[in-house]
């Protein structure tokens, strides 16, 4: 396979979607942090920085044959687990979760590339059983490579990235084939375990933001402030928003963490609700062209790794969207390509640089 066939078979729409969702992001940022009052660009040159890596990292990955990043799946996977026992040695605390590694002014959030080496290592262990996951042993094995990096997030305690984790095994299960009764069993685990997490993991500000979902106006200016906020801000965008850098509630930070959890209610009041299904609309596209990609994988190993980042895309952007509007719990869980933050933007970057890896060599191998 030569350069120039590696090149013409890399789907090049899906990453001029990514781009136009993260000038958007970019646009958004500067109007959360006032960058254009003050005149302090930091954060939104911060995030181009991490864009660029994100650029190099995809082409990387883009190079690396796909058969090697499947040799590679347990040091990775297991790279990814020091960083998690790190973070909770050594690591800083932010927004009350111990889940940061610090390098001189720089940090980094090892569960976000935690996502991609379960994903790859889970693939890896899927793709040997050619009917699916049918004994209880191979289960146990699938279950077993989930659990210890979701129990040292809980850890942390992280729930939404724990919650995360649980949607791509799902969506791994789901498509790469399960019998049907384990299914069942991980559904009725999963009901036992609301009450004991409720009881002995979730922390009491965790609790509050689950409750507090359910009815927002019963308590508007302490946890429900956030999520009011947001919907008023969405809401008072309309059709084509107030304009960039003129939204009252974006400008006058009512909305907290509105250049990271609450980007899309920046983008929302002030640039409407047709910027926001453009935004909707690019993502539903890279889901779309992403499956497609899955199907036409040359062998089992890429598809389930396409399954899993699309899995784990999908669930940030439902529930980093729905809890803007409301209608999914607060969980701190960034919007892919979007929300400020160098851990996520480049893990996502690097996920995409997998999908488009393994969409090229998939047409190639059909040819």
């Amino acid at each position: 396979m030569t350069r120039r066939d590696n090149i013409k078979h890399i789907d090049f729409s899906i990453i001029a979607a990514v781009v136009i969702i993260v000038i958007i992001g970019l646009l958004a940022i500067s109007s959360a942090t006032g960058a254009r009052e003050s005149g302090d660009y930091s954060t939104v040159r911060m995030q181009i920085i991490w864009f660029i890596a994100g650029i190099a990292a995809m082409i990387a990955v883009i190079s690396i044959d796909t058969e090697f990043i499947y040799r590679m799946a347990p040091y990775i996977y297991g790279f990814c687990l020091i960083l998690l026992v790190a973070v909770l040695v050594i690591g800083k605390v932010r927004n009350g979760a111990k889940s940061w590694l610090g390098f001189g002014g720089l940090g980094i959030q090892p569960s976000e590339f935690a996502k991609l080496g379960v994903i790859i290592m889970i693939a890896k262990v899927m793709s040997s059983y050619e009917d699916g996951v049918k004994t209880f042993k191979q289960f146990a094995v699938v279950l077993f490579y989930l659990a210890i990096p979701l129990m040292l997030i809980l850890k942390q305690p992280d729930l939404g990235t724990a919650l995360v984790f649980i949607a791509i095994i799902l969506g791994m299960f789901i498509i790469g084939g399960i019998n049907y009764k384990f299914m069942l069993l991980l559904i009725g685990a999963g009901i036992i375990a609301v009450p004991l997490a409720w009881k002995y993991v979730l922390e009491d500000y965790q609790k509050a933001r689950l409750l507090i979902f359910l009815d927002p106006y019963s308590d508007p200016t302490g946890y429900g402030f956030n999520v009011i906020q947001s919907m008023i801000a969405i809401g008072s965008g309309q059709i084509t928003g107030r304009g960039l850098y003129k939204g009252t509630q974006s400008q006058y930070n009512f909305v907290p963490e509105q250049y990271t959890d609450f980007i899309f209610s920046v983008i929302g009041e002030e640039l409407g609700f047709v910027i926001c299904a453009l935004v909707i609309g690019l993502y539903a596209y890279i889901i779309f062209k992403s499956i497609r990609i899955s199907s036409k994988a040359k062998d089992r190993f890429g598809m389930l790794v396409v399954i899993g980042i699309v899995s784990m895309l999908m669930f940030q952007i439902f529930e980093n969207i729905g809890m803007t509007m409301g209608i999914m719990p607060i969980t701190g869980i960034p919007l892919p390509f979007m929300s400020y933050g160098g851990s996520s933007l480049l893990t996502n970057m690097i996920a995409i640089g997998l999908v488009l890896n393994i969409g090229m060599r998939g047409v190639y191998a059909k040819h």
